[in-house]
């Protein structure tokens, strides 16, 4: 009756420790698995990255010829109030 017991726990022993093995193997396979997405991801914020870098710098370049277009043309519309105010007070002498 010993033996055969010791038998019984010697079978499920080694059953066990091949099941661990398995789940040991899948959990491996997974960590590689996940290994691979996590230097995917790397890279794809590498890149993004980069291509957020070179929206700002076009988008800053833009802004800055879209205020330098609107400060022009502020100068001529302040130029031409000054002209226009000088006609205006010379029309009105004339009037008077």
């Amino acid at each position: 009756m010993d033996d055969e017991m010791l038998d019984l726990m010697t079978k499920m022993y080694a059953e066990m420790q091949k099941g661990f093995k398995q789940v040991n193997d899948r959990i491996e396979k997974v960590e590689n698995k996940l290994g691979k997405v996590e230097n995917k991801l790397d890279k794809v914020e590498n890149r993004l990255g980069k291509v957020e870098a070179k929206i700002d710098g076009q988008i800053s370049d833009k802004l800055s010829a879209l205020f330098d277009g609107y400060k022009q043309n502020s100068e001529k519309l302040d130029r031409i109030e000054e002209e226009v105010a000088k006609h205006e007070e010379i029309i009105l002498r004339r009037i008077n």
